[in-house]
């Protein structure tokens, strides 16, 4: 088994948890080591594991280790992610037992990306790194997706739709086909994106438009 450990120890980092243990309940492949965060003091402890240590503890680690983020915000989780300058540390992807792959020969996707259970990837998508695809999520034929994404539970994109990087979509929220989205632009729970959007935006609401913020 190859040993495994997650940044971020709130909330979402014991959701990881549970899915790091249903995978291993199907095909033993993980050993869970602990939590890193820079918040939480070092010994702390949860009911999946404690807190090893923040980014230098990551940083002096001087084995193989697989690092997974349990980090829901986009511009942070790339923050992080930038500081990791350990060549022991390796970025998997983990793809929980109920995720659909409806063609998964036609996927392409790259490193640290988290998909959560019910989630359901069509044919021909592309996936780039460290996006997190928190549950239900449904991604049509032919998407794209960048880097450094997030996207809540429920999120639902339609066919050929583009997303570049650190975007972030609340629960529930919808965009049609056809679209494109660029660069760190926010979409509220249960907004439906009906038009390309502007990079570092706030969409709210059914059609979503822009919100000053």
């Amino acid at each position: 088994m190859k040993d495994i450990a997650i940044y971020g120890a709130g909330g979402f980092g014991r959701e990881v948890a549970c899915m790091i243990n249903a995978i291993n309940e199907i095909h033993p492949e993980w050993n869970f080591i602990g939590f890193f965060d820079d918040g939480i003091e070092k010994g702390t402890k949860n009911i999946f594991g404690e807190i090893i240590g923040g980014i230098e503890a990551l940083n002096s680690w001087d084995k193989e280790l697989n690092v997974v983020f349990s980090i829901a915000t986009p511009h942070i989780l790339k923050k992080i992610v930038g500081k990791i300058v350990n060549n022991n540390i390796k970025f998997p992807n983990l793809v929980a037992p109920t995720v659909n792959f409806f063609h998964k020969e036609s996927l392409k996707i790259g490193q640290g990306n988290l998909l959560f259970f019910g989630t359901r990837v069509s044919c021909e998508v592309t996936i780039g790194n460290f996006n997190l695809l928190n549950g239900f999520v449904s991604l049509g034929h032919d998407v794209t997706i960048g880097d450094f994404n997030v996207l809540g539970p429920m999120v639902r994109l339609s066919g050929n739709v583009t997303i570049n990087d650190e975007n972030f979509f609340g629960v529930q929220s919808i965009v049609l086909q056809g679209l494109k989205m660029g660069n760190r632009t926010k979409v509220g729970a249960n907004s439906v994106i009906i038009r390309n959007t502007k990079d570092e935006t706030l969409y709210m609401g059914n059609p979503a438009t822009r919100v000053k913020i």
